[in-house]
């Protein structure tokens, strides 16, 4: 169970996005399990997987980890690009636990809207996407309840094609990030 308060001092916030604040709700009282989408869940983490890429404080002040991506250790972080905008309007990168950095969504309601595939997200060095192999598939546990919040809070239904979403993103964001990471950490 996440708490609200601790997961804002976490961040250095007082304030988080209404997205965060009704996912953090639906992950603690709505959901039985933290099963609604595969490999997902928002956390408290202490910047341990941010670090492993750069000890930087300006690198570290920019990036807002938020949830685990997969099962495997990849995780999700909000890019404060440095614009006006507020942080829920912010781009939405995925740290690859085996290598690859990658603009996800364009912001916070589009990375929970991609959630609804009920997949986890495949992130390799040179590319990020979500799979669904029909033989091995197997529904998250509480994805129905997560589809009926979704259509109920924000009158979003199962995503189809999800990677269109991903490219949508990386169109309008990726070659920023991509210039603002490098003064960090060179992927080549």
């Amino acid at each position: 169970m996440i708490n609200i308060i601790d997961f804002k001092e976490n961040l250095g916030l007082s304030e988080i996005p209404v997205e965060l604040e009704k996912l953090i709700y639906f992950q603690n009282n709505i959901s039985s399990v933290e099963n609604y989408a595969n490999g997902f869940g928002v956390l408290i983490d202490d910047k341990s997987g941010l670090l492993s890429w750069s000890e930087d404080e300006d690198f570290l002040k920019q990036l807002l980890l938020f949830a685990q991506a997969n099962g495997t250790g990849s995780f999700y972080a909000i890019w404060n690009d440095g614009t006006s905008k507020p942080l829920n309007q912010m781009p939405i990168v995925v740290f690859g636990d085996e290598g690859g950095v990658h603009v996800v969504a364009e912001n916070i309601l589009k990375l929970l809207h991609l959630l609804t595939y009920g997949t986890e997200i495949w992130v390799e060095f040179d590319q990020t996407y979500f799979y669904k192999d029909d033989n091995s598939y197997k529904e998250p546990e509480d994805l129905g309840k997560y589809l009926k919040w979704m259509k109920g809070e924000y009158n979003l239904n199962q995503i189809e094609a999800p990677n269109e979403l991903i490219k949508t993103a990386q169109e309008k964001h990726q070659k920023a990030f991509d210039q603002w990471f490098s003064q960090y950490f060179n992927l080549e």
